[in-house]
């Protein structure tokens, strides 16, 4: 009892030590703010964003108009790892107070500095802002249907004017709010209108105010920023921004339905039954194998009145199947890591199914899963010391080491490349020094302790018993069918689980790589039940040909053959980069291979650990089953 007590304690001094550092459970906006009339309401900037280029950068990385004193806004852990650095801005807004133009500042720009502004405007990046925390969307009218875009693009490239990149100077602000009582409002929407208005058309009164006139045109003239080679020197830029605060019906509780509002519920639902379908045509092939093949084997094998039968197939290998497998350190590790791993998903899953990670609570996704995942390394130290127990280990030190440092290793190391091109890009993508080291004490001083000490304690639990002995000389394994040989059953067997997500995989890389919101938990966490399963009885199936080709090499082989979806998550990774996104940077291309391939080894750890675990207690069970003399 004092030594489970200890454990208790020793885990919750981590959680409250990694609470403060990461600040990640503050839930912002679940509590409304009230206005009333002439009330101060703050416009924050976010970042820029690209489908072009995954790379985020910081608002005023472009020359904008700066308040007197820039503040930045103290983000949690998953928003600074998002990319996102929140500050103030001018925009002086006060409730109720409608604007019709008011200039922000006046700016000449350098040859450097409209270089950049051309460049990021060809590379469609759009701004992203805050108001009462509800991000800046900006509304289109397809087929006389309302579709929201998240931020707003700050220009565009105007086709009929050969080499004309026009920047949006002007900005009006939509404001919708909902009428709680007689003397109070809160906010429920934020849209963006932008305008490109050159500077010759504006005319600006002594208190700022400003109209713009088309000057005998059909529009006013917009603000090109012509190329400075052709036109070298200054171009001077007027900013400016109107306010207009519109009363809507829409209750608080609902102002995130905008957002959220996808017209792709239907390809959703096609995922679920697809997933489904998966299932049921494994479940099928499990069903054959498992209800009829093998237990007619099994009766056969017990048949006590008929002495001539003869042992075939699985049974064969009885005296080699539980034979330890080589590397079986690194086998405990992989499996540690995939628990880990999959204890974190589970757990973050819930939570989100619950409401308590919606897209309103800003970082807190990731903020979750990473202090999850540190805390999961108690609960996976224990089955891997287990496990590597099982298998003959003895020194179960070095093996908690192993599964300690191997993956983190791995990630911290090459997020630390990767780190070294955002930071020579200037990005807020980039990862800040004190931030590394948030992260290294959570790694060294939360999760290896955790690890350690759940191995501790698995290593002393008794292992798991095999039901039958391990003969002295190892059985020879006669030649295998092409289908089972190593390669060829990862690539054939990685097939179906992969066919089960990868309509979700795509809405997933959506929400990454294109700044999208993804709230369909309820749907992902299904997907992610049937990947379970298919993952299982795939594995199951492989494993059980393979004994009856007496081949008793499954340990490894059901690790990777589960894991084999990895390598066509990674490919369909590939082909969303080729065809959905129109990246030309080789910075970027670099950052998307990098993160995409870590994803895809972290998805081969978590799949391949429920094949090993999967027919582990499989294999035990049939062998357990049947009388050996």
């Amino acid at each position: 009892m004092g030594s489970a007590r200890t454990v208790l304690l020793a885990v919750a001094a981590v959680v409250s030590v990694s609470l403060e550092y990461a600040s990640g459970f503050y839930i912002p906006g679940v509590a409304p703010v009230e206005y009333k009339l002439g009330d101060n309401v703050r416009v924050m900037a976010v970042k820029m964003t690209s489908t072009k280029h995954p790379l985020p950068y910081e608002y005023y990385y472009l020359p904008f108009c700066r308040p007197d004193k820039l503040v930045h806004r103290p983000e949690n852990l998953g928003e600074v790892l998002r990319g996102d650095r929140i500050t103030n801005t001018p925009y002086d807004i006060k409730m109720g107070t409608n604007v019709t133009c008011q200039v922000l500042c006046k700016r000449d720009f350098e040859e450097k500095q409209v270089k950049r502004f051309r460049k990021f405007i060809k590379n469609d990046y759009r701004a992203h802002w805050l108001i009462d925390n509800l991000p800046s969307a900006t509304k289109l009218m397809v087929d006389d249907e309302a579709t929201y875009l998240h931020g707003f693009p700050i220009g565009y490239e105007d086709e009929s004017a050969a080499s004309s990149t026009n920047l949006f100077n002007h900005v009006t602000i939509v404001v919708k709010t909902h009428r709680t009582n007689e003397e109070s409002v809160r906010i429920v929407g934020f849209e963006i209108k932008a305008g490109s208005f050159a500077a010759k058309s504006y005319s600006v009164k002594d208190d700022q105010t400003c109209t713009v006139s088309t000057n005998g045109g059909a529009v006013p003239q917009p603000m090109k920023l012509t190329d400075p080679k052709s036109t070298p020197g200054k171009q001077q830029v007027i900013f400016s921004y109107g306010v207009r605060f519109e009363e809507s019906e829409i209750a608080w509780a609902s102002r995130w339905d905008t957002y959220l509002h996808m017209s792709d519920t239907e390809i959703h639902w096609f995922s679920i039954i697809n997933s489904f379908i998966t299932v049921l045509f494994l479940s099928a092939i499990f069903g054959v194998i498992i209800v009829r093949t093998l237990s007619q084997d099994i009766a056969k094998y017990n048949e006590e009145d008929d002495d001539d039968v003869e042992p075939t197939g699985w049974k064969l290998v009885h005296g080699d199947v539980f034979r330890t497998p080589a590397h079986y350190t690194l086998l405990a590790t992989f499996t540690g890591t995939g628990i880990q791993l999959l204890g974190m998903l589970m757990v973050t899953l819930m939570l989100a199914l619950f409401g308590m990670l919606s897209p309103s609570s800003r970082g807190a996704l990731v903020t979750v899963a990473v202090v999850t995942y540190m805390l999961m390394g108690l609960v996976a130290g224990y089955y891997s010391a287990r496990m590597y127990k099982t298998m003959g280990g003895q020194q179960w030190k070095m093996a908690a080491a192993s599964m300690a440092l191997t993956f983190p290793m791995i990630l911290f190391g090459v997020c630390f490349i990767l780190n070294f091109f955002l930071w020579g890009k200037q990005s807020s993508g980039a990862v800040p020094f004190t931030t590394m080291i948030i992260l290294l004490i959570m790694w060294f001083g939360g999760s290896v302790p955790l690890i350690m000490t759940g191995s501790f304690f698995g290593f002393r639990k008794e292992a798991y018993s095999y039901p039958v002995s391990i003969n002295q000389i190892p059985r020879q394994i006669p030649t295998q069918p092409w289908f089972l040989n190593g390669p060829v059953a990862v690539m054939l067997a990685g097939i179906l689980p992969f066919g089960a997500i990868f309509i979700e995989l795509f809405f997933i890389l959506n929400a990454i790589w294109e700044n999208q919101f993804y709230y369909m938990f309820g749907f992902l966490f299904l997907v992610f039940m049937v990947l379970i399963i298919s993952c299982s009885e795939i594995t199951i199936v492989m494993a059980y040909m393979q004994l009856c080709a007496e081949d008793y090499h499954w340990w490894w082989r059901s690790f990777f053959v589960s894991g084999g979806c990895a390598f066509y998550v990674w490919l369909y990774a590939m082909f969303y980069f080729f065809t959905k996104l129109e990246v030309t940077d080789t910075v970027s291309t670099i950052i998307y291979v990098g993160y995409t391939t870590l994803m895809s080894l972290g998805f081969f750890f978590l799949t391949g650990t429920i094949g090993f675990y999967s027919t582990f207690f499989f294999v035990t069970k049939i062998y357990g089953a049947v009388k050996i003399d």
